[in-house]
């Protein structure tokens, strides 16, 4: 039997980077474990606060899927030419990808959902099923908090046909404006007094700059430069400058906000992963890591409902047991769901409402 970790097919273009989901993602998972009174706050606070800075920092992850978002689009779907027929399977891909299953986080939150006794409830399950979180600010509930994040991912991928063929064919000196730009954007947003609950529109710098990475990818394959294999030499400064600003946010004196700051190195560590080589590169490559990696949405966006039930069910079942080990019993159940999700939910309903939306317009062609 082969090993998990052998190998994958060459039809897998950028390996590496769909195994850096499954560590952004639990990243996120570890932020919420170590929130006020949850299972790994009391373990958390006995960290040096560096180290505790990192651990707590998985917010940060959202913007690195972000780039990311914006850089596996760019190199699936970039064209220079986009036709009525293009765009609608283009839209239905990202449709299916997205929210099957989103729909069943809230059907694991059901329960929840109806014994909440919230003021305008109809209202804010209208929000949740339009997923319109992303520009409405604090909400009075947390049924499922991360779903924010996908509001500006909707939103980033009704612009992805504008951004593709304004960006696809940039030059080196565009490359490095546009980058700048970008990340320009935030700053400018509030000098114009945009609210900040309208959070798609202060992350559009994020997965711009995914775009523009892709695009250096292509500048960096094409220059004919023997870096495939050597992306270490990229990724290896970009993890380790991310980590010190994280673990040490005090450098940045007010001058840029930590997520500015990031922002350019997320898009150094995914064009390094994409180029291949080094310790990471091929850890991130092995299949078990990329099959969770191809998990990953499934264990971000259900992990908190999830912790609802494991809240409701076991803890006070089980108050004599540390909080860590109850965290890593509730990691691995969150894993072992995702895992199932992923193979027998995400990837059929994907395919069926592929086959199923795009069929007549394919008979017609």
């Amino acid at each position: 039997m082969p090993s998990p970790c052998a190998p994958l097919a060459k039809r897998l273009h950028f390996p590496a980077l769909t195994g850096l989901r499954f560590l952004l993602a639990l990243w996120v998972i570890l932020h919420h474990l170590t929130g006020r009174g949850m299972m790994l706050e009391a373990w958390s606070l006995t960290l040096p606060l560096e180290l505790a800075n990192i651990v707590r920092g998985g917010y940060l992850a959202v913007g690195t899927f972000f780039v990311l978002s914006g850089f596996v689009l760019a190199r699936a779907h970039a064209s220079p030419e986009w036709s009525g027929a293009s765009l609608f399977r283009y839209g239905v891909s990202r449709f299916a990808r997205v929210y099957p299953v989103y729909v069943l986080s809230l059907a694991v939150m059901l329960p929840f959902i109806f014994e909440s006794r919230v003021a305008g409830k109809s209202g804010l399950l209208t929000n949740y099923g339009l997923l319109l979180q992303g520009w409405s600010g604090l909400m009075p509930v947390s049924w499922n908090t991360p779903a924010w994040s996908l509001s500006c991912e909707i939103f980033f991928y009704l612009c992805f046909p504008f951004f593709a063929i304004a960006l696809g064919r940039l030059r080196w000196t565009s490359v490095l404006a546009a980058t700048v730009v970008a990340c320009l954007i935030p700053g400018v947003l509030r000098m114009l007094s945009v609210p900040n609950a309208w959070k798609p529109l202060f992350h559009l710098s994020d997965f711009v700059v995914g775009i523009v990475a892709a695009r250096a990818l292509d500048l960096l394959l094409r220059s004919g430069n023997p870096l495939t294999g050597r992306g270490h030499w990229f990724y290896v400064p970009g993890l380790a400058s991310g980590a010190t600003l994280i673990a040490y946010p005090g450098v940045l004196g007010g001058i840029i906000n930590l997520n500015s700051a990031l922002r350019p190195l997320n898009a150094l560590v995914l064009v390094g992963l994409a180029l291949g080589g080094g310790l990471l590169a091929g850890g991130l490559s092995c299949r078990l890591i990329v099959f969770l990696g191809k998990a990953s949405y499934s264990m971000y966006i259900l992990h908190i409902p999830l912790l609802w039930w494991y809240l409701r069910l076991g803890p006070p079942l089980l108050t004599w047991i540390p909080g860590v080990v109850l965290a890593l019993v509730y990691l691995a159940w969150v894993v072992m769901v995702a895992a199932v999700v992923f193979r027998y939910v995400e990837e059929p309903a994907n395919r069926y409402l592929r086959q199923r939306m795009l069929a007549p317009s394919q008979a017609k062609a």
